[in-house]
C-alpha cells in the first residue's frame, strides 16, 4: 500500500543562508525555500490568530503551555513555525498582564521520520522544551486535552493511503487528473475521511480554547478538478511517466499501479467536514500570497522531486529518477503557461476548539 505525507514529510536544508547547496541537495533546497517563503507568509496570520482568538483566561494557572507540530520532518521549517507560534503566545500573555508559562514543543512526524537529525539541528537558544512523537496524525497520539496550539503545514492534501477503486480503475495515470469521475470521487471520499479522523483526533487532544493552524494547498471552490494548477501540474507528471513507459524505459504495469495520494481539497469541503465533526469554530479560512518561484520550470521540477522522490523510488526504483525528472523539466518548458493559467489557492486555515459542550469558547 502507498504510504501518506508522514512517510514522506517535508524536506528542509541544513545549509546556512550565504552558503549555496551542493549540486546533490539542490531539489531539496529548493523545496525548503519554498516552505520557508510560505512559513514567513503565515508569521503575520499567527501573530494576529494569537493576539484576536487565544485567551489565557480560558487556562489559568497554567505552568506549561503545549505546542505541537504535525508533519515537522527534520528541519528547520518545523523550528521558524513554532517560534512564531512562541513569540505570538508570549506577546499575548504580556499584553494581557498574565505570567508567561514555560513551552513544551512536541514535533510529530512517521515513525520512520529521522528524529535524530531532527534534534541535532534543535536551535541551541530555544525557548521551548522538546520531544519527538513518533505516528501517524489521523489517529491519536497526545492525552485528552492536553494540546494548546496545533500546527500542521503542507501535510492534509496527502491521503493517507490510494483509495482501492483507484488502483485498478485508473491506468495510463498517476493521478486524478484526467481520469473518470468515479477516481476524482474515489480521491475525494477518501480525503474526507481522513480528514475526518483528523479533526476527531484533535478534538480529543486539544483545550478548549486551544487554536489549530492548517495551512495546505486548494482547490477554489466552484472549480473544476482540471482547471486548477496544482492538477494540470501533476497531469503533465503523470505524462511523463507515460511517455517514458513507451519508450520502454520504465515498465507499463508498474506505471498502472502507482499513483499519488494527493488530493487538493476545497474550502468548502473541509467546512462541511469540519461542521460535521462539531468540535471546531472556523475563525478564519484566508488564501496566502503566491509563490513566486514556482513559475520557474527547473525550480518546479526539482520541488516536485523532492515530495515525490522517495514514493518513487520505492516503487520504481532509483536509477529512473534523473532520467525522468530531465524529462519533466523539458515537458514542463513546453507547458508551464498551461499551469500558469490555472487557478491556485494556498489556504491559511484557523480552528478553535469549543468547550465540551461543543460550545464556542
Amino acid at each position: 500500500m502507498p504510504r501518506g505525507v508522514q512517510d514522506y514529510p517535508r524536506v528542509y536544508d541544513d545549509t546556512p543562508e550565504d552558503d549555496p547547496p551542493k549540486k546533490q541537495d539542490t531539489h531539496v533546497y529548493i523545496m525548503s525555500w519554498m516552505q520557508r517563503d510560505v512559513a514567513d507568509a503565515t508569521k503575520l496570520l499567527i501573530q494576529n490568530a494569537v493576539s484576536e482568538q487565544l485567551n489565557p483566561r480560558n487556562f489559568p494557572g497554567l505552568e506549561t503551555f503545549y505546542v505541537a507540530d504535525l508533519g515537522c520532518s527534520v528541519g528547520p521549517n518545523t523550528f521558524i513555525a513554532v517560534q512564531n507560534i512562541i513569540d505570538a503566545v508570549k506577546l499575548k500573555y504580556q499584553s494581557s498582564n498574565d505570567k508567561i508559562p514555560e513551552f513544551q514543543v512536541l514535533f510529530n512526524d512517521h515513525t520512520q521520520n529521522d528524529f535524530n537529525t531532527l534534534f541535532k539541528s534543535l536551535p541551541l537558544n530555544r525557548e521551548y522544551y522538546a520531544s519527538g512523537v513518533p505516528g501517524s496524525f489521523h489517529s491519536n497520539l497526545f492525552p485528552r486535552a492536553s494540546l494548546h496550539f496545533v500546527h500542521t503545514s503542507y501535510s492534509l492534501q496527502w491521503l493517507s493511503c490510494v483509495p482501492k477503486e483507484v488502483i485498478t480503475k485508473n491506468k495510463g495515470r498517476i493521478y486524478h487528473f484526467g481520469a473518470p469521475e468515479e477516481v476524482t470521487k474515489a480521491y475525494a471520499r477518501q480525503h474526507a475521511t481522513d480528514f475526518a479522523n483528523f479533526l476527531q483526533a484533535r478534538a480529543h487532544e486539544i483545550v478548549p480554547g486551544g487554536l489549530m493552524v492548517i495551512v495546505l494547498p486548494s482547490r477554489p471552490n466552484g472549480v473544476s478538478h482540471s482547471r486548477v494548477s496544482f492538477n494540470i501540474l501533476n497531469g503533465i507528471f503523470s505524462s511523463t511517466f507515460v511517455d517514458l513507459a513507451k519508450k520502454g524505459m520504465i515498465d507499463e504495469e508498474k506505471v498502472d499501479t502507482f499513483n499519488l495520494p494527493i488530493y487538493p481539497t476545497s474550502p468548502q469541503e473541509l467546512e462541511a467536514t469540519i461542521k460535521q465533526n462539531g468540535c471546531f469554530s472556523i475563525e478564519k479560512i484566508e488564501s496566502l500570497p503566491k509563490i513566486t518561484t514556482a513559475d520557474v520550470p527547473h525550480v518546479v521540477s526539482l520541488g516536485t522531486r523532492a515530495i515525490t522522490e522517495g514514493l518513487i523510488k520505492e516503487h520504481f526504483g532509483e536509477e529512473i529518477l534523473d532520467g525522468l525528472f530531465e524529462h519533466f523539466t523539458n515537458k514542463l518548458v513546453e507547458s508551464l503557461k498551461d499551469v500558469e493559467s490555472g487557478l491556485a489557492v494556498n489556504l491559511f486555515l484557523l480552528l478553535k476548539r469549543k468547550d465540551e459542550d461543543n460550545t464556542t469558547v
